[in-house]
């Protein structure tokens, strides 16, 4: 349910049928590709106004967002260092804090909240055992969007502390209106920050594992460092096509316009049967609410989590979804479904709804 549906554009492909075949790029890549870098430093100045990133020194790429998610605490998280999490999220870096000795600490993400962290919440004596901040804009699960306040509050935050950012960017230019918006918009971020950025979800590019880390030198020099000691690089010829992606934003301007109309369907389908739906600003996502019953005719069924209803919706409908019970009960839907055309989307949205209307739902 977080897979595109899409192959890599036709220009990204043939990229890299033509870099394959040639022989400088068969070798150990290494934390090289100058290419590679120097399109991810434009594409930051063409999509988010970012200017100024030296590809040399303030970029290196990744074998995927995942592997840098996981390196990135060997550099930085020694025994009872803490790293600070949103929740519900994706949960890699802090995953790996914890093989080091580190402690994680889950700030929730709720409505109330716009779905952003409480920073002033975290209690004083973690935030001066906290090393790392992960956050995760536009959001996954809940699909929601960091304004440029919150990111002026938490670059102020991690100077005031002494904190690293993380900010995954993986669903950055996917956005339904508006234009994509980085932590590096805010004066003075880089002095704490780097961003994951990935061509996965972005480029219909999962499978070809590469993205790039951006921000901080000392920050990214140590990300290097450990993937230099890690892995011997992401082929050549990826990178290359991979260049040639992020030369082309207007793929990432169409997926998203796909998945924003695909998201008015699911939103008006589920709506339509009971659920509160509220169309996100970004991703592929669609976070809502789990329904405490279900019932047709005499029969109702109940559900005391996420993971119930969800297990309910795959058993009985073939309807599927991620349980999310952090804060809350709450299922993550996708738009990502194979689908081959509007009429194709509408056909899909029409019979989820058929599927849901028989029951009666309660929240």
């Amino acid at each position: 349910v977080g897979e595109p549906d899409e192959m890599a554009f036709p220009v990204v492909v043939k990229t890299l049928q033509d870099e394959a075949a040639k022989p400088e790029n068969r070798g150990y890549a290494d934390n090289g590709g100058d290419d590679f870098k120097q399109a991810a430093a434009k594409y930051m100045a063409d999509v988010f106004g970012v200017s100024g990133i030296d590809w040399d020194t303030e970029v290196v790429h990744s074998i995927g967002s995942k592997t840098a998610l996981n390196m990135i605490p060997a550099c930085f998280i020694n025994p009872g260092d803490y790293v600070l999490m949103t929740v519900p999220g994706y949960p890699v870096l802090g995953t790996h804090a914890k093989y080091y000795g580190g402690e994680v600490y889950n700030m929730p993400l709720t409505a109330e909240n716009d779905f952003l962290p409480d920073l002033d919440a975290v209690p004083a004596e973690v935030v001066a055992k906290a090393k790392v901040m992960v956050i995760n804009y536009p959001n996954n699960p809940t699909g929601a969007s960091a304004t440029l306040e919150f990111f002026e509050k938490a670059v102020a935050f991690a100077k005031a502390n002494n904190l690293i950012i993380v900010q995954d960017a993986a669903y950055a230019s996917l956005i339904f209106e508006g234009t994509p918006a980085s932590i590096f918009q805010v004066e003075g971020a880089k002095e704490v920050a780097i961003e994951l950025h990935s061509l996965s979800k972005s480029y219909n590019m999962t499978g070809w594992r590469i993205g790039f880390v951006v921000g901080n030198p000392l920050i990214v020099k140590a990300y290097a460092d450990m993937k230099d000691n890690s892995d011997s690089g992401q082929f050549l010829a990826i990178q290359k096509a991979g260049a040639a992606a992020l030369a082309n934003p207007q793929i990432t301007e169409e997926i998203a316009a796909k998945y924003s109309r695909r998201m008015d369907l699911l939103v008006g389908a589920l709506n339509g049967v009971g659920f509160n739906a509220t169309k996100p600003q970004g991703s592929f996502f669609l976070y809502v609410a789990a329904p405490k019953s279900a019932t047709i005719g005499d029969t109702t069924t109940e559900f005391d989590s996420g993971e119930a209803f969800s297990q309910w919706l795959i058993t009985n409908e073939l309807i599927s979804t991620v349980p999310w019970d952090d804060c809350g009960s709450f299922v993550r839907f996708s738009v990502t479904f194979a689908a081959q055309g509007e009429e194709a989307e509408k056909t899909i949205a029409a019979e989820i709804s058929s599927r849901l209307a028989k029951y009666q739902f309660a929240f």
